[in-house]
């Protein structure tokens, strides 16, 4: 960085004589700098970063593997050896917990996985040895079916940052903190250490990298994508994929990009929704990173949940499992990709016509192998019948076999048990700090350092404060030991060190005070304050923020607010570090800040912003910040409204910003728009529209809605009509509005009819914005007593309104439109705790009892006060 150096001579000198500040010069030097040390170390290897593509269909890609006659010549002959039944077995991933080795061999299943929090015997903390003598059961029984050329089971995992599963093993830092390293050759180490721990434990498979280009920071898994840079994810793709799959020897696992295509696109940030892009962004944005994958020979490939309409063409895809012109047309026919497709957990029961077990759509689509958790039998029954009718032509079955055993084949998995493979067992492999804690520095991006507080002086006195100082949780995020990366203490990560823990080091133990609040401390007697803030873990879904929410951190999280209002009292350098999965509008936190350290979500190695933070005093080296921003930082607490042609002037930090030590650049006091409490009038929480909205599911049960174990029919979307013998509800499906777009229920005894997700929603920000439940409905049959609408609010909670008397008013055969306030179902009670709805998992349910029938259609939850809205008034619910 010689360029830099001498301009931070030029600069410091000019700046003794006070003409002028170029700090801005030295930034953008050192940006470019270090681009350009990064291209020059790239240069000769495969870890450039491309240039963006203009592609106006889908490209021909050169993967890195040659076609191998002799290994094709083997996978023929194997699949001519198989009955109908070993085909579809190998086609069937089911989940450990429901699954025994012996079930394994009756069946010829050829794969299996454990999802988030799930672990061999339902071991949170189960050692290496237990993963590997499991994966030993199974391959044992895959070895010992009756078939004429055994097929050795694959396991697969989401290792996503590290093999997240796994007690004792190293996390890296989640996906948004390493694409701001912009290191490619860091990430294929981490890719090669990542394989590593994942085969020792005897498996083979890892559904891993996330390939999403984000576009909207409200989608709760903006952290599991790099950038929003298409290039940079292309080059992290084709870097990860080398890193895991290596030359398919012991010491490496299968790769799976993820999720094909789209995910990133989606309207508000919606986990699973729709994206409405054209065919040229979908191809060079979104297809970036595939394009890098599958030159690197990538061997699976999961399709995505979410839906995609080109805006473009008028061309609607519909739901990505389906999609044929994708899958097959454009993946495997003018891509090249010779794998195989898996499909995401359940996914194909998204799909019209389709449940969680039967789904002949997807497989002729282009679904080779699919994930069905736990309905496996019966999807294996049904697959088979709709084989032997003609459904599924026997051509797509080999060919989805064929794409399966290459890959096995590649992958080395024939003739070996998973514990007499190279590596099999040693807890060494699932260490990696030194790497990690490499991973975690140069993923920081310094945003704020008035007057050059940062770094910190070795000896300083340093008070540290806030939630996440001493929470590996918190540092870890989602997909950390559980599915959500809740539920976890510092216990469950034993080989890690918090950002506390790390400073103390650092700094030395007596030198470093904690107090998470900072209440009642003298705050004169430190010479810093160290402020830890920022998000709590979450997933998909649970993590989405709504489209009517404000992006602004204090919104979710007045905590941190809070705790920097206080120590902002004592006129002390105060230094924040904010971990989060994602930019977040902070500008009161980068008000009562000098130094604003954005961390993202560092993993178990905390010990790395320690190392920068006191500028390698710790004794590891002298560590100066170098990451710089992959996505935006907003400016305003609704960068998405207006919008994408709006996007542009609503930034705070542009991608590429980020600053260094030292730097004259001074970020000076920014507006705080306390007025705006929410983001628009017109967003919506779809529940039900002609189909369930995932993550929704319908129901039906008994009277007794806290008793929740009796649901019947968990997948009600295919339903035409319940079996008229049941003894409390019947069900069929009926038009509303438009062609089968409503579900008619008629009560034979006291029972409900409702809606719930697994994942609770957060509805108390649209309780501000005058959000109302909304729904069609057709009274064929008025009630006699209570018909209770209610809202599920967490464990034995529940909050309802009777419209008996309204829905009598509405019996003369014709639709209407009902419009309940949230506001109504918040009431006090005799303890004076008003409800709160901060954890609804049923937004929607029906209460009650003979004689009552009624058909309802288009169920969600609007924001605003939309014009001609008529809201039923609380008064005359029985509500406040």
């Amino acid at each position: 960085m010689v360029r830099s150096r001498w301009l931070r001579l030029v600069c410091a000198v000019l700046a003794m004589l006070a003409t002028v500040d170029c700090a801005g010069a030295v930034l953008a030097a050192d940006v470019a700098a270090a681009k350009d040390a990064q291209a020059s170390v790239a240069s000769s290897s495969s870890h450039r970063i491309p240039a963006p593509t203009h592609y106006t269909d889908w490209p021909a890609v050169e993967s890195r593997l040659a076609t191998d006659p002799a290994l094709e010549a083997r996978v023929r002959k194997i699949v001519a050896s198989m009955s109908l039944a070993q085909k579809i077995g190998q086609m069937t991933q089911a989940e450990i917990k429901s699954i025994t080795p012996a079930e394994v061999t009756k069946f010829y299943v050829g794969s299996v996985l454990n999802g988030g929090g799930s672990w061999p015997d339902g071991n949170k903390h189960a050692g290496i040895a237990e993963w590997l003598a499991l994966s030993d059961r199974y391959y044992d029984a895959s070895m010992a079916t009756d078939a004429a050329i055994r097929l050795p089971i694959i396991w697969g995992i989401d290792a996503v940052h590290g093999d997240n599963n796994v007690f004792g093993a190293t996390l890296f830092p989640h996906n948004i903190g390493l694409g701001a390293a912009h290191d490619p050759a860091l990430i294929e180490e981490i890719g090669a250490a990542t394989a590593r721990a994942v085969r020792a434990t005897g498996v083979e498979w890892v559904f891993a990298p996330t390939l999403a280009v984000a576009q909207n920071a409200r989608w709760g898994r903006t952290y599991e994508s790099f950038s929003t840079d298409g290039p940079l994810v292309r080059a992290y793709a084709r870097a990860y994929v080398a890193g895991l799959q290596g030359d398919f020897d012991d010491h490496h696992v299968m790769a799976t990009a993820k999720h094909f295509i789209g995910d990133g696109a989606t309207q508000n940030g919606t986990d699973q929704g729709n994206a409405k892009v054209s065919l040229h962004d979908m191809i060079n944005v979104h297809g970036s990173g595939y394009f890098g994958a599958l030159e690197a020979g990538v061997q699976s490939v999961m399709a995505s949940y979410s839906s995609w309409d080109d805006v473009g063409t008028g061309t609607n895809y519909g739901k990505m499992s389906g999609a044929r012109a994708l899958l097959t047309d454009a993946l495997k026919d003018k891509m090249g990709f010779d794998g195989f497709v898996v499909s995401d957990w359940n996914a194909i029961g998204q799909l019209p016509g389709c449940t969680n077990a039967s789904c002949p759509q997807a497989i002729n689509a282009g679904i080779d192998m699919v994930m069905v958790p736990d309905d496996w039998k019966a999807f294996i029954a049904n697959t088979t019948r709709q084989v032997e009718h003609g459904e599924i032509p026997m051509v797509r079955i080999d060919d989805a076999v064929s794409r399966i055993v290459r890959a096995k084949l590649r992958m080395g998995l024939f003739g070996t048990r998973p514990s007499k493979r190279t590596g099999a067992g040693d807890a060494r492999s699932l260490q990696s700090r030194a790497l990690a804690r490499r991973a975690v520095r140069e993923s920081l991006v310094l945003l704020k350092n008035n007057r050059d507080v940062l770094p910190l002086k070795p000896g300083s006195k340093i008070l540290v404060v806030g939630k996440n100082a001493d929470s590996l949780p918190n540092q870890a995020g989602g997909w950390s030991s559980t599915w959500q990366g809740t539920g976890n203490s510092n216990a469950d990560f034993p080989n890690g060190d918090t950002i506390l823990a790390g400073l103390r080091h650092a700094d030395g133990a007596a030198n470093v005070t904690y107090s998470e609040t900072a209440q009642g401390v003298d705050l004169k007697s430190f010479d810093a304050i160290v402020a830890v803030i920022g998000e709590t873990p979450y997933a998909e879904t649970m993590g989405d923020i709504m489209p009517s929410a404000t992006l602004r951190h204090s919104d979710r999280y007045p905590e941190d607010l809070a705790v920097l209002q206080t120590v902002a009292k004592g006129n002390k350098p105060v230094v924040v570090v904010f971990m989060a999965g994602r930019p977040l509008y902070v500008n009161n936190l980068l008000n009562l800040s000098d130094a604003f350290v954005a961390a993202w979500l560092p993993g178990t190695e905390g010990a790395g912003v320690a190392d920068v933070l006191l500028a390698g005093h710790s004794g590891a080296g002298p560590y100066n910040f170098s990451g710089t921003l992959a996505m935006p930082w907003p400016g305003v607490p609704c960068p998405d409204a207006g919008g994408s042609s709006a996007k542009a002037t609503r930034w705070l930090f542009a991608p590429g910003y980020g600053l260094r030590y030292p730097s004259k650049h001074e970020v000076a006091t920014l507006p705080t728009d306390p007025a705006v409490d929410a983001c628009a009038d017109a967003a919506v929480l779809s529940v039900f529209h002609t189909l369930a909205v995932p993550p929704f599911s319908l129901y039906l049960d008994d009277a007794n809605p806290q008793h929740p174990a009796h649901d019947i029919g968990a997948d009600l979307n295919a339903v035409i009509e319940w079996p008229s013998s049941h003894p409390v509800l019947r069900l069929r499906t009926v038009q509303v509005n438009t062609q089968q777009d409503a579900k008619s229920v008629t009560w034979l005894g006291a029972g409900r009819f409702f809606a719930r997700s697994p994942q609770p929603r957060n509805l108390m920000p649209l309780v501000s914005t005058h959000a109302a439940l909304q729904f069609d409905v057709v009274i064929a049959t008025p009630a006699k007593g209570p018909v209770k609408v209610y809202i599920g609010c967490g464990q034995h909670c529940t909050t309802s309104v009777d419209l008996a008397h309204t829905f009598t008013t509405y019996a003369n055969g014709a639709r209407h439109t009902v419009s309940i306030p949230l506001a109504c179902f918040i009431k006090t009670g005799a303890d004076n705790r008003r409800t709160d709805l901060s954890h609804v998992d049923v937004p929607f349910g029906v209460l009650a009892s003979p004689p009552f029938s009624a058909a309802f259609a288009d169920v969600k939850i609007v924001a605003g006060t939309a014009a001609g809205r008529a809201d039923l008034p609380c008064a005359s619910l029985g509500a406040p």
